[in-house]
């Protein structure tokens, strides 16, 4: 069984290296291709990118269904297209995230039972 310590010691046979003196140099230099996460505009957070999607399109009376379950969208422009971003928050609950033209117009919390889309 290795120990720690022989992840700073152990020379790699190809680079004649120890690889995370090799990584630290890399990361100095800029020459490694490890980058920070981050959340690019439009989207605001990880739910928006990390989440199930589905496309549905507003009826006259602002609402969509999923399933048979209404959900009444406010700032919502009837017979357009959305894109429904469904984020698990727990096992009973998900996040529904609504998004027209690049612009999230509201979010709402259902529970899962109630979406029947799939079992988290």
């Amino acid at each position: 069984m290795r120990s720690k310590d022989n992840n700073y010691k152990q020379v790699h046979s190809t680079t004649q290296e120890v690889p995370y003196f090799r990584f630290q140099r890399a990361l100095e230099e800029k020459r490694s291709l490890f980058r920070e996460f981050q959340v690019r505009p439009p989207f605001q957070s990880v739910k928006d990118i990390f989440c199930l999607r589905i496309n549905r399109t507003i009826d006259p009376y602002r609402k969509i269904s999923i399933n048979n379950l209404q959900l009444k969208m406010n700032n919502a422009t009837p017979r357009k297209v959305v894109t429904l971003r469904i984020y698990p928050l727990s096992n009973d609950i998900s996040e529904v995230r609504f998004w027209y033209d690049d612009n999230l117009i509201d979010v709402q919390r259902v529970k899962n039972s109630d979406l029947k889309v799939v079992h988290f």
